[in-house]
């Protein structure tokens, strides 16, 4: 597979999809190929799979199944729309992935880290991103952003104590994969946290382009 793949992590209310979203427009001014995407979703097998995960209407699901549905989510996406735009040497830029579920489902839930992450091996093939863009937040200030949203989903209407589990794994994850996270500062303001984001893009694709021989652009 030729393209770059890109993810955004972070607590609920971090700013991942507005981050995402200026990307996505900054690499269209520049003409560079992409996708958009996010986890769960992407599909129409997949966000149908969403609907099921996020409804607070579905409060008594059991965590078994809930880290099933988001690796079937998952699997789904991957091969349907993730590797085949990797196939095409497009940029795919996807709102969480595979970190998610660790910090979500694995710590967020008190479940075994092994199996999460064999059972996501499963679903995605081993596929993993080049570079991840993880925006922390504390819970308090990620709670009070959510609030103004009104409508909360299942995963985010969870306890605070859930909320610093998952915050806590996010840290984690990042020490183990310096070299692959970015970690930002998720307080700070939107143009701030995009120059940065933008930054360390620039640099990596540069690198990108210098290893495919500019074959995506």
């Amino acid at each position: 597979m030729n393209g770059l793949f890109i993810t955004f992590e972070g607590p609920d209310g971090s700013g991942k999809s507005t981050q995402i979203q200026k990307l996505s427009d900054y690499l269209k001014e520049r003409g560079i190929s992409h996708v958009k995407t996010r986890e769960p979703g992407g599909t129409i097998i997949s966000d149908k799979i969403r609907e099921l995960l996020l409804s607070p209407d579905y409060s008594e699901m059991a965590n078994e199944t809930e880290v099933l549905l988001y690796a079937a989510s998952r699997a789904q996406h991957v091969r349907e729309k993730i590797v085949p735009a990797l196939k095409e040497g497009k940029v795919v830029l996807c709102d969480r992935f595979v970190d998610a579920s660790i910090a979500y489902q694995a710590y967020g839930l008190k479940l075994d880290v092994d199996k999460i992450i064999e059972i996501n091996r499963f679903a995605t093939g081993g596929l993993a991103p080049h570079r991840s863009y993880l925006l922390d937040l504390s819970p308090e200030k990620a709670r009070q952003r959510l609030l103004e949203r009104n409508d909360l989903d299942r995963i985010e209407l969870k306890q605070t104590d859930y909320h610093e589990r998952v915050r806590s794994a996010f840290f984690t994850i990042y020490n183990e994969n310096p070299q692959r996270i970015c970690m930002l500062n998720g307080e700070k303001g939107i143009e701030e946290l995009f120059s940065k984001i933008m930054t360390d893009f620039d640099k990596l694709w540069s690198r990108y382009q210098m290893i495919s021989g500019g074959r995506s652009q």
